[in-house]
């Protein structure tokens, strides 16, 4: 496995301390195009849930594996 880039560690660092987070709510662009690689990499879960009990709409949530 290769070396983690220092924003992909800063995103990495980021999405542990929040333990679950909301795609969008990741603001930094350098830091969702991170996401990308850390979840080829393995590293990180991309997946759907609920966020409301009355919609059935759900939306990307990122967390550590």
């Amino acid at each position: 496995m290769r070396e983690l880039s220092e924003i992909e560690k800063k995103t990495y660092d980021f999405i542990k301390d929040a333990g679950e987070i909301q795609t969008s709510n990741i603001h930094d662009n350098r830091m969702c195009g991170a996401v990308s690689s850390l979840k080829n990499m393995g590293l990180v879960e991309v997946f759907k849930k609920y966020t409301s009990y009355y919609r059935n709409r759900k939306k990307k949530f990122v967390k550590i594996k």
